[in-house]
């Protein structure tokens, strides 16, 4: 079975075939760094991060390209707030984001290119779309692009330019000649800091938010590459405009598949900060460990909205704790390998190429796990390791993982598990009964074995 991807472009699930045999080109929209990163991004960067291990999975070499937005309307608004430089903002929020993403188990991906590196590549892909009429000078110092002379624009979002032009206003002063114009290069404004100024031949400004991308891709990636992915809110106008832009300005086909995930819903509300529902990793962090919140969000379709709430987080920590359970009561031999002709793996890589179907995935590995529980095969349980290693989960040590967050002096633990152990063997039953039903309400839960007394997180 080969790998079917879902493609917005084309609106339905496709087989994959890369445009150089055997390489993957994969660009995916990153954050625009001037706050904590939220669990919307999680999502986003989480999924992608699935998507790149299972190319690799399947053998073929990636190439993920995630970019960085460090020049933006709200990025310098936000250091002006807080009286630091452009510079020092980014840094201290791309810092931020790289603690917080490795704690869900996501990968570096192959490139991450900065917006402020890119900007002759941007001016150069200007000067071209200027060249060939698809971008004009207005009034007010800006350059934008002009959608109606861009015979293709609309194919990504399927939306007409008089669907898309009912309700549209033109602000005042803004210089369009039409509202679904979009700016290329932003003219710069004297109460912006020097930093954010750069010399072009259409004067001192900054570019503007898309053509970033269509720069930044093209330069890794060349013209025409495979996947581009994102956030389904960045399917217009972003990747719309991305389109226009980078086959306005080449002349070739942009990207073959276009990937978007799901939104984000907070108990079944859409996220905001108006609504007081507003989460940043960090804030989920504080209270899961990074391997829950990725196992919560793997057992939900990439395509699908994920329901963000603590209800499926504990779930999650529970589910993950049935496998990690299978792991610590027969450890997994080392070195095993996949063999897909074994039904589970069989079916796990199935599931997976059929438009990354996570949640089957993860079915797989509860099945297996039951096996694991059934036949105490070090050999099963190492397939078990190495399959779920394919979607990044279950690589730590089962105990750590088990005693994780506990929130209690191990050391404490332990000396109830010994004083519980002197009751019994003095059958003072009633007492060791207390000192677990003590332990258990502090959210610990022992475990008797022929070898002696465990204990988990509950």
């Amino acid at each position: 079975m080969t790998l079917s991807i879902y493609n917005t472009l084309t609106r339905r699930v496709e087989p994959f075939t890369p445009i150089e045999p055997h390489h993957v080109r994969m660009y995916v929209c990153g954050m625009t760094i001037y706050d904590y990163c939220h669990v919307g991004h999680a999502r986003m960067m989480l999924v992608f991060d699935v998507v790149q291990r299972w190319l690799k999975v399947l053998g073929y070499r990636v190439t993920y390209v995630r970019n960085i937005t460090d020049i933006d309307d709200k990025i310098i608004r936000r250091a002006i707030e807080r009286g630091i430089t452009i510079r020092e903002l980014t840094e201290e929020m791309a810092r931020a984001m790289h603690e917080d993403i490795a704690a869900l188990g996501i990968e570096p991906p192959t490139h991450e290119p900065r917006a402020t590196q890119y900007v002759p590549q941007m001016l150069e892909m200007i000067r071209k779309l200027e060249d060939k009429g698809l971008a004009y000078r207005a009034s007010n110092g800006d350059v934008n692009f002009a959608v109606r002379r861009f015979p293709g624009y609309g194919k990504l979002s399927g939306k007409s330019l008089d669907q898309l032009r009912a309700g549209e206003r033109v602000a005042v002063g803004e210089g369009k000649e039409d509202p679904l114009d979009f700016v290329l290069w932003k003219a710069a404004k004297p109460t912006e800091p020097d930093e954010a100024k750069w010399e072009s031949p259409f004067g001192r400004g900054r570019p503007g938010w898309h053509i970033e991308c269509s720069a930044m891709s093209c330069a890794l990636l060349g013209e025409h590459f495979d996947i581009h992915g994102g956030g389904m809110d960045l399917q217009f106008p972003h990747h719309e405009n991305e389109i226009a832009q980078s086959e306005g300005a080449t002349g070739k086909p942009f990207v073959n598949v276009w990937m978007h995930n799901g939104f984000l819903n907070v108990d079944n509300e859409k996220m905001s900060k108006s609504l007081g529902n507003f989460f940043t990793i960090r804030d989920v962090l504080k209270r899961y460990d990074g391997q829950t919140l990725r196992f919560a969000m793997l057992r939900t379709h990439y395509r699908s909205p994920f329901n963000y709430s603590d209800t499926s987080l504990e779930d999650a920590r529970h589910g993950l704790t049935r496998l990690y359970t299978a792991l610590d009561t027969v450890p997994p031999a080392e070195g095993v390998g996949i063999d897909w002709q074994e039904p589970h793996a069989a079916r796990l890589r199935a599931a997976m190429n059929d438009d990354f179907n996570t949640p089957e995935a993860i079915a797989v590995l509860f099945d297996l796990a039951s096996e694991v529980n059934k036949t105490r095969s070090p050999q099963t349980a190492g397939l078990l390791k190495v399959l779920a290693g394919t979607l990044g989960l279950l690589q730590g040590a089962p105990r750590e993982f088990l005693q994780g967050g506990s929130g209690v002096d191990e050391a404490y633990i332990q000396s109830r598990i010994e004083a519980r152990s002197q009751a019994k063997r003095e059958k003072n039953y009633a007492e060791a009964d207390r000192i677990r039903d003590e332990l258990a309400a502090q959210g610990i839960v022992l475990k008797d074995t022929p070898t002696g007394t465990t204990w988990v997180k509950a």
